[in-house]
């Protein structure tokens, strides 16, 4: 048989079973160096544990000694339990950093990995999709029944540009950064406290440009993305190993002792900006109207000057071709000129003809075609009576 007292007998303390011994017979098995503290919390006997080893091992060993092959053979042995101690296994949310008597020499994903066991070699595996909430200017304190936040005053104060106090809150949600997880476990000691420091310092950087009014009202989004580009550019310089996810503004107000009057100030500034719209509003229709009345007359100005100039102009090339008719011709044109003005003048009255030389009373029958073509032309129930 090559291994001794395989079924029980001599050998060991308690009764046999395999290579360890036998597992809770009544003996002191449990394991290959004999069992743990029989009772109560004392402390074993060291001792009487290396006493218990030598036995099993013993038992283990072709002969049943510890000399020649024997040894060589348990050393060999315990040489290759070693090395099967530095395998490991990386999880998906991990890296595996691995360690050479304490200096890094490279990082594995997931899976199961292997580096050189205790003490010369040893593996950091740090959590890299795990997503940490950092608060500055309050603290959220869980209890059974509900969570509360709590204000810390000396992180929520900032000065604003214009020499005015804000109370902000702010959460920083940031993680290990995949790419570089060595620059997070060995460059900073405190990697919530760091990050901590550094969104308050920059927060104040970021606030301390800005007055009061536009920070609790229109610039928050801008001040958050400053923020987290500051805060970014900081923790690379330090080459720490996180990645900036979000910075979010949970509270932007006056400090409490003056938040009252700050609010009557805030309802006067709307006051005095809802006025002013109305006026430009008022201002945006009617000077448009005015700016449309003046450009009418101006262009009725123009109309008009154009029409006068251009009866001026037509006038005056009448004159001139009558002149140089008159010129060629005095006696006609000066007849020409007495008919067509008699035409004109004598042209929308009666006419009565009187013969003188005539027998009678001296008024003789006349036609009156021209009061025959009024009354054609006139509407009708309108009459005029004749002129003799």
């Amino acid at each position: 048989m090559p291994w001794s007292n395989q079924s029980g007998g001599s050998g060991g303390s308690g009764g046999g079973g395999g290579p360890w011994g036998q597992r809770g017979g009544g003996g002191n098995g449990g394991g290959p160096w004999g069992g743990g503290p029989s009772g109560g919390n004392t402390p074993p006997d060291l001792e009487e544990i290396i006493r218990r080893g030598q036995d099993r091992l013993k038992n283990f060993l072709p002969g049943g000694n510890l000399g020649g092959p024997g040894l060589i053979i348990g050393v060999l042995f315990l040489i290759f339990i070693w090395f099967m101690t530095g395998w490991y296994i990386v999880r998906p949310n991990e890296v595996g950093l691995n360690l050479v008597f304490g200096k890094y020499i490279g990082k594995t994903g997931e899976g199961l990995n292997y580096n050189w066991p205790y003490p010369i070699g040893s593996v950091v595996k740090p959590q890299v999709t795990n997503v940490i909430t950092t608060e500055v200017g309050f603290r959220t304190v869980e209890s059974v029944r509900a969570s509360r936040q709590t204000d810390v005053t000396e992180e929520s104060l900032m000065l604003t540009g214009d020499e005015n106090i804000v109370d902000i809150d702010v959460i920083v949600q940031w993680k290990i950064d995949a790419g570089a997880p060595e620059n997070y476990v060995f460059n900073i000691q405190d990697p919530p406290g760091t990050v901590k420091a550094v969104a308050e310092s920059a927060m104040r950087e970021i606030i301390g440009r800005r007055n009061i009014q536009p920070v609790l009202t229109t610039d928050r989004g801008v001040i958050e993305t400053e923020v987290r580009q500051l805060m970014q550019d900081t923790l690379n310089t330090y080459r720490a190993g996180v990645q900036i996810n979000l910075v979010q503004l949970q509270k932007v107000d006056p400090p409490q002792q003056v938040i009252d009057a700050f609010r009557d100030v805030q309802a006067a500034r709307a006051d005095q900006e809802r006025l002013r719209n109305e006026a430009e509003t008022y201002a945006n229709r009617v000077v448009p109207e005015s700016r449309g009345k003046a450009a009418q007359l101006l262009q009725s100005a123009e109309a008009y000057k154009d029409q006068t100039v251009n009866e001026a102009l037509g006038q005056i090339s009448r004159f001139n071709s009558v002149y140089e008719q008159y010129k060629n011709a005095p006696a006609v044109t000066r007849e020409r000129l007495f008919l067509e003005t008699m035409e004109r003048v004598f042209g929308g009255m009666d006419k009565v003809i009187l013969d003188q030389n005539g027998s009678g009373s001296g008024v003789v029958p006349y036609l009156p075609l021209g009061e025959l073509g009024q009354q054609q032309r006139r509407p009708a129930g309108q009459t005029q009576g004749a002129v003799r």
